[in-house]
């Protein structure tokens, strides 16, 4: 049966992408003088005029295909997509077909609930430390089969997401997982679906090491694990809050770059964190990852507005209140209601010690203040309709100082376009009610390290 090991296998077939947003057009770029033919679908109807639609005729035109490349926002269950490969469509990604095609032993993929995009900005940054030709790629930032993008030479650094993972075929040498939570169910399906489709990344073929923290999550789910496996120990090397990084999940991301810098370089973990330290100050943190918007000081009390918006899950919405565990925060959350479970969210809000609110947003904020009530009744919440006012309330509230934390558990895609729209909302906002913007790092006393 056929089934393509390489972009040079769709030659002269006729080849369909499903799913026209960034990846998909990467992916008809690659293919343009390569397959035989080309026919665009997505489930949008406003993608242009050479996009047919998946519910309006796409679908029929897709089973005429010799191969789909499905996008990654396709989840893999669908019914028409098992539709496709039922009537003898081959159903891939351009992701994997360029996993065929590269020198995976110049590739580290990383993946995981939270802190894969800011694992991959490090490992790059701690590769150029060390004079080393790398660059990030993948959802952090360009497809890597784009053909823009030259991938012929140096470490090339992948950010893969879940949806991404379970059709991946091959592994890299080296696969990173930097945390498990819950995430994405109702593209999965179940939470120990979520696990499984996460963890096939390395089960992928070929021979490859696995990183993933010493904690007993990963002990766990060792059984599901595949390559050499390794334990990374989590434990601060001092670095975090020298690259402007904060929390303990912040020391975890760190200590795996380092471990996979060391791999990949031949060099003693220490040897690279002390070359390291001495550039640390110029790396810049990611937008969305506890990035500091603006600050204000009102009648002597300092109230700090957080952007956490990349936190699209109740894990790093928890990681990020533990940051700020001795702080006074007002907590922005919600968005679009995918299904995952609150409860381990809400019973963090519940045992907070120090002044706490929720404003909620969506259909999720609404799931979400409900789970809240139910441990902790008399906490304080509302539900509002705009960034606008849940930004005036916050800022009301905090009259004695502290942090507006936007940390949503949620996707945006109720609102917001995708979650850096949701997070330029939150900016602009912070903006026209402080007229400040934070030009000095985070000091917060004792917690920054923790």
């Amino acid at each position: 049966m056929f089934r393509p090991t390489g972009f040079a296998d769709l030659a002269g077939k006729r080849v369909g992408i499903f799913g026209v947003g960034v990846e998909g057009r990467a992916s008809a770029a690659r293919l343009a003088g390569v397959a035989g033919s080309l026919v665009l679908v997505d489930d949008a109807d406003d993608r242009g005029p050479d996009v047919l639609v998946s519910d309006r005729g796409g679908h029929e035109v897709l089973l005429e295909c010799d191969a789909v490349l499905k996008s990654p926002g396709i989840a893999r269950r669908r019914a028409d997509v098992v539709d496709l490969e039922s009537h003898g469509v081959i159903v891939t990604s351009a992701l994997n077909l360029w996993l065929h095609d590269v020198d995976r032993g110049r590739v580290v993929a990383i993946t995981g609930t939270k802190g894969k995009s800011t694992t991959t900005a490090l490992v790059t940054f701690f590769l150029r430390c060390l004079g080393e030709d790398a660059q990030s790629l993948g959802n952090i930032g360009r497809p890597p089969y784009d053909p823009s993008i030259d991938t012929s030479s140096g470490w090339l650094v992948l950010e893969v997401s879940s949806f991404q993972c379970l059709d991946i075929e091959v592994a890299p040498a080296l696969v990173v997982v930097t945390s498990l939570g819950a995430d994405h169910l109702d593209w999965h399906g179940s939470l120990d679906q979520y696990v499984d489709d996460k963890l096939s990344l390395t089960r992928a073929a070929g021979n490859h090491r696995t990183l993933v923290p010493d904690s007993s999550t990963f002990h766990d789910v060792l059984v599901q694990l595949g390559g050499e496996v390794s334990f990374v120990d989590p434990a601060s090397h001092g670095l975090a809050s020298r690259l402007g990084l904060l929390g303990a999940h912040s020391e975890s991301n760190v200590a795996l770059a380092l471990a996979v810098s060391a791999i990949l370089v031949d060099r003693d973990v220490e040897e690279i964190r002390a070359i390291v330290e001495d550039t640390a100050s110029s790396f810049v943190p990611l937008k969305g990852r506890l990035t500091l918007v603006a600050s204000e000081t009102r009648d002597g009390n300092v109230v700090r507005y957080v952007d956490d918006g990349l936190a699209t899950a109740p894990l790093p919405t928890i990681a990020a209140l533990d940051v700020f565990r001795h702080v006074p925060v007002v907590l922005l959350a919600g968005g679009f209601d995918r299904g995952v479970d609150y409860s381990s969210l809400a019973q963090e809000l519940a045992n907070r010690t120090p002044q706490t609110h929720v404003i909620t947003m969506g259909d999720a904020g609404t799931r979400l203040g409900a789970s809240v009530r139910e441990r902790a009744p008399t906490l304080s919440q509302s539900h509002v309709d705009s960034m606008d006012d849940a930004v005036g309330q916050a800022r009301d509230l905090l009259k004695d100082g502290g942090v507006v934390l936007l940390s949503p558990a949620a996707p945006s895609f109720d609102r917001y376009r995708n979650w850096e729209e949701r997070s330029d909302d939150f900016t602009r906002v912070v903006r026209a009610v402080t007229s400040a913007q934070a030009t000095t790092p985070w000091s917060l006393g004792g917690d920054s390290n923790s």
